[in-house]
This record gives C-alpha cells, sequence and structure tokens, in this order.
C-alpha cells in the first residue's frame, strides 16, 4: 500500500486518478484549491465521488501557498506526487497570464521543493501536448525540440519540464513528465471544445468551430489517461544510460528524468469529431466557422512509442465509444438544468 499525493484532486484527470488508485489499495491525499476558473459545483461533485473512501484525505489549499505546502510534506510522508494542479486553458492565458504563472510555476516549485526535503520516491507531473507549438513535424515525439511555443499556458509546461529536470539532476528526485493530448470524457472540463459544443449541441446555438474545421486532434479518453499514470507512477524514472551531451535527447537524460507522451495515436478531424458527437446526442449542430485562434495549433499526434516501450501500455479506445459515454453521462449529470 502506498500513500500518494495527488495535487489538483477535485479536477478531471485528478478525481478519477484518485478513485482508481484507492480501488487498487493505496491512501490517498488530495488537495484543491477548488477555483472558479469552471463551476466549483462540479469539481465539488467529483470529489464527492473520492470523499466516501475511507483512505482518502481532503486538503483546501493552494500549491502556490509556500507555508500550506510545507506543512502538507511535514505532516505526510509521500511514496509518490501527482502533481496535476494547474491553472489550465490556451485561450484563457492570453487574458489572465499572471494566474499561469502563480500556478504553474510558483506552484510547481513548491511542489518540487516538498519532495526534495521529503525524500519522496516519484514525482510524476502533468505537462502538455500544447508545448509542441510550432512543431509541425507529425506524430510528434518527445525527443523532438519543442523551444517554440505559442501560449503562455504551454510555455509554463515546459518550464515545468526544465525545471524538473533540474531537481533530478541535483537531487537524484525521480520525475516523470507526461504530455497529455486533448484528454476528454465523463466528468470532464467544461472549458474543453467537446463540452461546450454539446452543451451547445442541446440548446440549439451555434458552436464556434475554429479554422473553418480544419483542426486535427489527438483525442484521449479519460480511462486510457488513468491506465497510462497508473503504470507511470509505479515505473520510476531512472537515468538512461545511453544518454549523451553530444546529442542530448530532451525525452530523458543522464539523471531520472523521462518525458512520456500520453495520447491516443489517433487523430480525429474536427468536423469529425463533431458528426460523432451529433450521432451520440441525436441532433444537429449549427456551425459558426471562424478563423484560427492565437495560441492554437492546427494538428496533434502523439507518437506513443516510448511509454509502450516503458509500461507495456497503448491507448484503445476509439471516439465513437468515448463520446457515447460521455454524452450518456452529460445528458444524466446536467438532466435538471
Amino acid at each position: 500500500m502506498a500513500k500518494i499525493l495527488i495535487t489538483g484532486a477535485g479536477g478531471f484527470i485528478g478525481a478519477e486518478l484518485a478513485l482508481r488508485l484507492l480501488a487498487q489499495g493505496d491512501r490517498v491525499v488530495g488537495v484543491d484549491n477548488l477555483n472558479d476558473y469552471y463551476d466549483v459545483a462540479l469539481k465539488q461533485a467529483r470529489l464527492g465521488r473520492v470523499r466516501q473512501h475511507p483512505d482518502f484525505e481532503f486538503r483546501h489549499l493552494d500549491i502556490a501557498d509556500r507555508p500550506a505546502i510545507v506543512e502538507l510534506f511535514a505532516s505526510h510522508q509521500f511514496d509518490a506526487v501527482v502533481n496535476l494542479a494547474a491553472q489550465a486553458g490556451v485561450r484563457y492565458s492570453l487574458q489572465n497570464p499572471q494566474a499561469y504563472v502563480d500556478a504553474n510555476l510558483v506552484g510547481f516549485a513548491n511542489i518540487l521543493e516538498g519532495c526534495r526535503n521529503s525524500g519522496v520516491g516519484h514525482l510524476v507531473f502533468a505537462s502538455s501536448s500544447s508545448v509542441y507549438g510550432a512543431n509541425t513535424k507529425l506524430p510528434f515525439s518527445e525527443s523532438d525540440n519543442v523551444d517554440h511555443p505559442v501560449s503562455l499556458y504551454a510555455a509554463s509546461k515546459k518550464a515545468n519540464e526544465l525545471m524538473a529536470h533540474s531537481y533530478a539532476h541535483l537531487y537524484a528526485l525521480p520525475c516523470t513528465g507526461l504530455r497529455f493530448f486533448t484528454v476528454y470524457g465523463p466528468w470532464g472540463r467544461p472549458d474543453m471544445a467537446y463540452f461546450s459544443f454539446t452543451r451547445k449541441i442541446l440548446s440549439g446555438k451555434p458552436i464556434p468551430v475554429f479554422n473553418g474545421g480544419q483542426m486535427m486532434r489527438d483525442f484521449t479518453y479519460i480511462d486510457d489517461v488513468i491506465e497510462g499514470v497508473v503504470r507511470v507512477i509505479g515505473a520510476p524514472a531512472a537515468a538512461a544510460l545511453d544518454w549523451t551531451g553530444d546529442a542530448p535527447d530532451p525525452a530523458s537524460s543522464y539523471a531520472p528524468y523521462r518525458i512520456y507522451n500520453i495520447g491516443n495515436n489517433q487523430p480525429v478531424q474536427l468536423l469529425d469529431f463533431i458528426r460523432v458527437l451529433e450521432q451520440c446526442l441525436g441532433r444537429k449542430a449549427e456551425l459558426d466557422l471562424l478563423p484560427m485562434q492565437p495560441g492554437d495549433v492546427k494538428a496533434t499526434m502523439a507518437d506513443i512509442s516510448a511509454l509502450q516501450a516503458a509500461v507495456g501500455f497503448r491507448p484503445s479506445t476509439s471516439v465513437e465509444v468515448g463520446l457515447q459515454r460521455f454524452a450518456s453521462w452529460y445528458t444524466e449529470f446536467y438532466a435538471n438544468d
């Protein structure tokens, strides 16, 4: 039985991960500041499912609150930490950049310090497919250079990877970063396109479709993501014996540090995704075709060969199956709205 800290435990991935870890016999401490970036009631509802478990402890705190994080690590000895707390969203980073500095940079530094000072065995942290930025070579590989972010959100996630590497180097803290690719499914985030599409389709409102729908996304179902995360937690990053500074691989290191993509490896055209969603909801969508948005990228696709080689897993849920499950959950959860 391991004791695991999950930051962002009221979030989409955080709550599902907590449920999975508890089901397999681990003890989980979850923290979340429950901010109002999106519906707090949904976060509370997610937490409500987790709080029923006797081996779950919740702390309402902000990872950017240094004294609170110091006290948290002083009062627990964690075997592993999964840092999912972050200010998410590409477009919101154009409106409120300071929120990304506070949560994603200051907050992450506090988590790194907590792990270092308490001898945590493995830090797993959320990165993002957004770090690939202006890259156009598909599929995106962890070994690609990612020095051209197109949003502050992406830059903050790349910064997390660099910060983690420095701690892996200086303090031999095993760190694994996971670049998530467009995670979707029941209990998901209302700021994500598929969620707002569903709300607008059901209410008969037009849905905004950027770049005329000529976008490709590697939509990754939540259960696949959780399976990948759980396997990674149990496989702490180790030094790559063949790593060389003459040809440095960004995905690994001479230090105990690794980066993995977690994507479906089957990108879907946005207009095709909308057609599947229409079928699941039994309604036609009214499309409002718009130009490309600042900070967006036209296509994402994950090379997941490294993840498969490391932990023997590759996602398999199709968008047809995943969206049907989401649509069923959505119509039930918001039945009285």
